[in-house]
């Protein structure tokens, strides 16, 4: 099977689900079912996700597993939180400036690259 999309591929619409089938006795079920919260997540998300659970909630498990740096991983964390709806920072430029010292120092990005973005 395929990972299950959450966005079109066209339009990056939010998708639904309109039929559900049983892999043993072949009985479908149509209409129209939503995501629910992980519609709200791209696949980079929703792997990020499936670490966290593997690693039982321990990020520098999950930032091992990814070979990122613990406050790369921290912050792909607090995208996750943000894309639910939850914690989403009273200070929109906190948490922007935040991801960007975070990819500095895991050396994703360069010196340069940071000082632009600080900068917007």
């Amino acid at each position: 099977m395929h990972p299950l999309p959450t966005t079109c591929p066209i339009c990056t619409g939010a998708l639904c689900v309109t039929r559900l089938e049983c892999e043993e006795c072949d009985v479908a079920i149509e209409g129209k079912f939503t995501l629910g919260w992980l519609g709200h997540l791209n696949r980079d998300q929703l792997e990020f996700v499936e670490l966290l659970v593997k690693n039982r909630g321990n990020i520098n498990g999950v930032a091992s597993d990814l070979k990122v740096a613990y406050n790369t991983a921290r912050s792909r964390l607090d995208d996750i939180v943000t894309a639910l709806g939850y914690g989403v920072p009273l200070d929109g430029h906190r948490a922007d400036r935040r991801t960007v010292l975070d990819r500095l120092a895991s050396k994703e990005i360069s010196v340069e690259e940071a000082m632009k973005l600080l900068k917007t």
